[in-house]
């Protein structure tokens, strides 16, 4: 899992160039369902590894007017990209819907 610039995470880290799929993870380090999903996030990481997941911390300055129009409202929240375009989005620790959704991503 790597940790990037709000900046990057933005630009989609070339996400809209880009014809692979990744996941933008959301969170906060005062987040407890956060810290409870990351063990989850990381093994399915390890299980699909051609799927970058890029954690973004919200707390950055300079970042919290930019989260309205990622539609980033509580946290965790996970965006999944194929082919440029988000194609799914997961609010909160949901287990059994991240798999699901990075499954259909590896697809």
């Amino acid at each position: 899992m790597l940790r990037i610039s709000f900046r990057a995470s933005v630009m989609a880290a070339g996400i809209a160039d880009e014809k692979k799929p990744a996941v933008f993870y959301y969170t906060a380090v005062w987040c407890g369902p956060c810290r409870a999903i990351a063990p989850v996030i990381s093994k399915l990481s390890d299980m699909y590894p051609s799927i970058p997941v890029y954690k973004v911390d919200i707390d950055m300055d300079g970042l919290g007017s930019k989260l309205g129009p990622l539609k980033i409202f509580s946290v965790p929240t996970f965006h999944f990209y194929h082919k440029g375009e988000k194609a799914s989005e997961v609010v909160g620790a949901d287990v059994k819907k991240l798999e699901a959704a990075m499954e259909n991503l590896h697809k």
